[in-house]
């Protein structure tokens, strides 16, 4: 898969990471781009006010590309997904403050797919329900003005807006 780019979190700069090897966890995650006309399917969060591409974290044992079916399927409702293609890894370190680590190597690996045009059933895990997640339609220009709004205006933006924000921008020059 083609390599998209590696960005730091302020908190964790590279010679942070340098330092903290042994408390640092790699997730691998995998992330759905689903279009239609200048559409793109989305999760919003209400608790970071920001839009996201559908996906998180392959399980261990799991293939990446059926975490990304699993996770789309759990996240939107997705049906049919087919026509998978690799659309580019992004790498970032950031923050981790759980099970003993100090930080997280976040390795993305995005796909383009189609779905059927119904949305089925969400099953959400407690935090995402607790976040007010829900999978969206939306303008891709309008996604990528909201969660620039966000980053520069909002106190509530997560640590995942930037990588977002990137991909969304990234999609639309290359994929509209």
């Amino acid at each position: 898969m083609r390599y998209l780019t590696t960005r730091y979190h302020i908190d964790t700069p590279a010679e942070f990471i340098d330092a903290n090897q042994k408390t640092m966890l790699t997730r691998i995650a995998a992330r759905a781009i689903v279009i239609r006309d200048n559409q793109i399917l989305m999760l919003y969060t209400q608790r970071y006010h920001d839009y996201s591409l559908p996906g998180g974290g392959v399980d261990a044992g799991e293939e990446i590309e059926q975490g990304l079916i699993r996770e789309l399927q759990e996240e939107t409702g997705a049906q049919e997904i087919r026509n998978i293609k690799e659309f580019g890894l992004y790498e970032e370190y950031r923050p981790w403050q759980r099970e003993g680590y100090t930080s997280v190597n976040m390795l993305s690996y995005c796909f383009t797919c189609e779905i059927d045009s119904q949305l089925g059933e969400t099953q959400f895990e407690a935090h995402e329900i607790n976040n007010g997640m829900v999978p969206v339609w939306i303008d891709i220009d309008e996604a990528i003005a909201h969660n620039l709004d966000t980053i520069a205006n909002s106190s509530k933006k997560g640590l995942s807006i930037e990588r977002e924000t990137f991909l969304l921008k990234l999609i639309k020059q290359e994929l509209l």
